[in-house]
């Protein structure tokens, strides 16, 4: 038989495991998917511009992602082949063609396969021209595996590492074309705005990552599909 104490004892074990699953990271990114993201995810759902391949446990993930790729940071505006085939002939939303705009469609071709070239206007810019900065590809590779993998992904948002090195810092004799002279460090991108880009969350850079390992593979130099 249960005494009024028993009861209380009951009653507090059970208040404290009710916290603990509040408290769980699980339970709060459920809660968080189901509840705040629930529209951004159909949205971003909606919204991708290519057919997604992914597992059913991810959909959460892959639609929240497309909607941070697409409609709010615009990655391939960037990481696309460049504004000229950016969007599919004849409707290109810049563009009036005729009496009324077409909507929108992006290239499926093009999209995030990297190679947009940048000019920059710093000072410290040696002889850095669009016809030698290419921006990467973000779609995945042969093994499923886009950006070289979550961590080298993880450490260019968070933290600005170029992980390809490909505009070092100037040294005045080895190095005199495509680098940067200090204060500016070549070991961080100096194009993409990832000061910005930081301050998402972790949540927010994985469904990022999970959403480009469901789109399809671009061929570009150096990045086999097969």
């Amino acid at each position: 038989m249960f005494t009024t104490r028993s009861v209380a004892t009951v009653g507090s074990v059970g208040l404290i495991l009710m916290g603990t699953l509040l408290a769980s990271p699980r339970v709060q990114a459920d809660d968080e998917h189901s509840s705040a993201d629930k529209s951004r995810i159909e949205v971003g759902l909606q919204i991708a511009p290519v057919p997604l391949h992914y597992d059913k446990h991810d959909r959460k993930l892959v639609g929240l992602g497309s909607y941070l790729v697409n409609a709010v940071v615009g990655c391939n505006g960037c990481h696309g082949a460049g504004p000229a085939t950016e969007y599919a002939a004849g409707h290109n939303p810049y563009q009036r063609l005729g009496p009324f705009t077409p909507p929108k469609i992006v290239n499926p071709v093009t999209y995030l396969g990297g190679g947009s070239g940048f000019r920059s206007d710093r000072p410290d810019y040696l002889q850095h021209r669009a016809a030698t900065h290419r921006v990467p590809q973000l779609t995945p590779d042969a093994t499923g595996t886009p950006v070289g993998g979550f961590a080298e992904f993880f450490d260019s948002m968070r933290y600005g590492r170029d992980p390809d090195q490909l505009h070092p810092n100037c040294n005045g004799t080895t190095i005199t074309s495509n680098c940067f002279n200090p204060p500016f460090n070549g070991a961080l991108l100096q194009v993409m705005p990832w000061p910005n880009l930081q301050e998402l969350t972790e949540h927010d850079l994985h469904a990022i990552y999970t959403y480009l390992t469901a789109i399809p593979c671009v061929v570009s130099p150096g990045h086999s599909c097969s």
